[in-house]
């Protein structure tokens, strides 16, 4: 068993893939298909899917996280195209040589091993630097949003993000404490704005806006939306699983302008209402908020 593996298992199994079963059903893998993760993560989906497809030469698995790249060596071994880069880029690259798949695959979810890993910043319960990168390549870091950004930024980035309500506060709180430099500081500034109360730790929203500022993973979503039905082959369908309504309202907007556009339509949505992980998948507890879409490619 490879160290992610084991690292994997000590976590309880935390990073059993997401919606496993209902991606395998929707995405109905047949022997010989192409398949393109695009954020292949530690390759739970990927594996399962390879189980059907039987040829690892077909699978191309995507992601920016140098952890993720590194816990994917089997499948590398297996023949399968290893790709070190964030989504969009790649969906661009893809597009721009003409390749096509009959499966697409992108999971939003922040991977366990990231949360569990505390050095990496991205939890408010264990003290870490403010880092939050997926990629370790990237200059930008959270601890820069949150000492060197406007006031207004900050109220923008946790309105936006985060859907935060004491947005206003929060800002100004953060302002007023500069240098920031750890999580816990951070969530404690937020707390004490809050008080504790309920069972969502107050400073939820806050590092979710930062997390997702520092990794634009907003601006990547909607780069790669439209650019799904040149990345399928005819009949080729996509499932996109988010976390949180964001990025859900972004794929549910896509797919529905799909729909709409009648004799001019590229995809046909699989997929009426997203399919919850909280009734789907109850017993893993990471999927709680995940939400899956899916669709196909018309047959042009």
């Amino acid at each position: 068993m490879m160290k992610a593996e084991k690292e994997a298992h000590h976590h309880n199994n935390s990073h059993e893939p997401v919606l496993l079963d209902a991606v395998v059903r929707l995405l109905a893998p047949k022997p010989g298909e192409s398949y393109l993760d695009l954020t292949a993560g530690y390759g739970g989906h990927s594996s399962k899917i390879l189980e059907t497809t039987g040829d690892a030469t077909k699978l191309t698995l995507v992601d920016r996280d140098q952890n993720a790249i590194n816990s994917l060596e089997t499948l590398s071994n297996a023949g399968a195209r290893i790709i070190h880069q964030d989504f969009a880029g790649a969906a661009k690259e893809f597009v721009k040589n003409g390749e096509q798949f009959d499966m697409v695959l992108i999971d939003l979810g922040v991977s366990s091993p990231h949360l569990d890993n505390a050095e990496r910043g991205f939890s408010f319960q264990t003290e870490a630097p403010l880092d939050m990168r997926m990629d370790n390549r990237q200059a930008l870091t959270a601890q820069q949003v949150v000492n060197e950004y406007s006031e207004a930024e900050l109220v923008k980035i946790l309105r936006q993000y985060g859907e935060e309500p004491k947005a206003k506060k929060i800002a100004a709180a953060i302002v007023s404490a500069r240098p920031l430099a750890t999580t816990l500081q951070l969530a404690a500034l937020v707390e004490d704005i809050y008080g504790r109360r309920g069972k969502t730790h107050p400073a939820t929203r806050t590092f979710q806006a930062l997390r997702i500022a520092v990794n634009e993973e907003l601006m990547q979503l909607e780069t790669t939306l439209p650019l799904l039905p040149d990345l399928l082959k005819d009949k080729g369908r996509v499932a996109v699983i988010s976390f949180h309504s964001l990025e859900d309202r972004l794929v549910k907007q896509y797919f529905a302008s799909e729909t709409q556009a009648g004799y001019e339509a590229k995809l046909e949505v699989m997929t009426k209402k997203p399919i919850s992980g909280a009734t789907e998948d109850v017993l893993n507890r990471r999927a709680r908020s995940a939400m899956l879409r899916a669709a196909f490619k018309i047959n042009t």
